[in-house]
């Protein structure tokens, strides 16, 4: 009786476990995004990002990951330890290139676009007392340059050597996140910082309202020394706290950056639910009053993920 009723349940077992399998495995997705430090813009964006993925993406788990930012968000992807990340459009192209200078051991031939973005201005930013009012005023004063190797500090790199300088001019150089540098220069440990990121970024609008600024310009023969992804560009008056003129600066686009182990489906999901749902990106940040459709398969320097260009070929857009 006992081996009967042990063959009864080994059957049942069966049974079950045939009735499991007719059905269909819903199996959950994973979108780790990958950001920033938490004072910069790619943060807020992240986040908001990763909502629009988690409500409007089915079986989708997602997972915000704040970072240094360009260069190590390019090497995660590249590694499949992200599925989408913001990145410099300069970095995006030293990663493709494989340039060891920049951070990259080898081209990293894993990345795809899902989309140019807004546009990053280089900011620097003095206390006024330093009594920097242009470029060539840093030299011989501090200046915190960004997080090693970030694409914050790519630009600083680029910028003093097109117009014939290093860090060796400078009196002493930091390489640190944006909130730790505005922390410095308010208990006037550090003159100045060089911050690439969107206009209004909380770092700088948290200095100028404790203490006066001054907002330093790039000077306009820059953009066309780098050329390209560089652009001239312009910090409207009034962007920061104190800041009564417009200044001229470089602004280089951001891209959202995926790889190509992302499948096609979740590239294309990625691509459009960003572009659906525009207004809470705007929300998390003013920044992304500058995404458009119509631009953002423009003028790439790495191939668009195939799900991406799905997207765009069924908008009308390429």
């Amino acid at each position: 009786m006992l081996h009967l009723k042990s063959k009864l349940f080994a059957a049942g077992a069966v049974a079950i476990g045939v009735a499991l399998a007719a059905v269909p495995a819903t199996a959950e997705q994973f979108i780790n995004v990958l950001t920033g430090g938490t004072s910069g813009v790619y943060y807020p964006l992240g986040v908001a990002l990763s909502e629009i993925y988690g409500k409007s993406i089915k079986d989708v788990r997602t997972q915000v990951q704040a970072t240094k930012a360009s260069v190590e968000n390019l090497n995660l992807l590249q590694q499949g330890k992200g599925e989408i990340g913001f990145a410099l459009g300069d970095s995006v192209k030293a990663a493709w290139e494989g340039d060891t200078e920049a951070g990259f051991s080898k081209k990293l031939d894993k990345l795809r676009a899902i989309a140019a973005i807004y546009p990053n201005y280089v900011q620097i930013v003095a206390a006024k007392e330093s009594g920097i009012s242009s470029f060539t005023d840093l030299k011989g004063k501090s200046l915190s340059v960004g997080a090693p190797k970030s694409g914050t500090e790519l630009n600083a790199r680029a910028i003093f050597g097109a117009l014939g300088m290093s860090y060796q001019d400078l009196g002493k150089t930091e390489y640190l996140p944006f909130g730790e540098s505005v922390e410095l220069i308010k208990n006037r440990q550090l003159d100045a910082t060089l911050q690439s990121a969107g206009l209004g970024v909380a770092s700088i609008k948290d200095l100028a309202v404790s203490l006066p600024i001054t907002v330093v310009a790039v000077p306009a023969d820059v953009a066309e020394k780098l050329g390209a992804p560089f652009q001239a560009a312009t910090i409207p008056a009034g962007t920061y706290e104190g800041q009564s003129a417009d200044v001229p600066t470089l602004a280089i686009t951001n891209i959202l950056v995926t790889n190509s182990d992302v499948s096609d489906d979740l590239a294309y999901e990625m691509t459009k639910q960003l572009f659906d749902n525009l207004d809470q990106m705007t929300a998390a940040h003013a920044a992304a009053k500058a995404i458009s459709a119509d631009s953002a398969a423009k003028g790439l320097p790495i191939p668009l993920h195939p799900g991406a260009e799905r997207y765009y070929k069924e908008k009308g857009l390429m």
